[in-house]
């Protein structure tokens, strides 16, 4: 039997779905309505931000192993904004209050100002499909 080498971290993760989300976001904003591509969008971001919140946790119990403690509280600390943030999300989206989708899109921006995404990136529309895999997810 072969040896199965996993060629992702949760650090690359993180960052793949940091930028697909920020791809998001420049999209939605650029939107005068909403339609079933928004829909899309919003449960790609998340779904994404619930990603990162279990990869943080993954990448902290390797250091807990280790011992540094001090590392992997700083780490939560650092990413605790993320799942309340997801959950503000998913009870707007759910009400479909577009306005206060709107406000949480402008809020997470923020959180990723420091993530720097060309134009012209290869990622294309990450979020194609993403509604009917978040209605399968939440049960709804």
């Amino acid at each position: 039997m072969t040896r199965i080498v996993k060629t992702t971290t949760p650090g690359k993760e993180r960052t793949h779905f940091s930028k697909a989300i920020v791809i998001a976001i420049r999209t939605f904003m650029r939107q005068q309505e909403p339609d079933a591509g928004t829909k899309d969008m919003v449960a790609f971001i998340i779904l994404a931000l619930r990603e990162i919140t279990e990869g943080i946790d993954k990448s902290v119990i390797a250091w807990e192993k280790r011992g540094y403690w001090v590392k992997a509280d700083k780490y939560r600390m650092e990413w605790q904004w993320v799942e309340p943030l997801a959950a503000k999300l998913d009870k707007a989206f759910k009400l479909e209050d577009w306005s206060a989708v709107a406000g949480l899109m402008v809020e997470i921006m923020g959180r990723f100002n420091q993530i720097r995404v060309s134009d012209r990136h290869r990622m294309g529309e990450p979020w194609k499909g993403a509604y009917s895999e978040y209605l399968l997810g939440s049960g709804k």
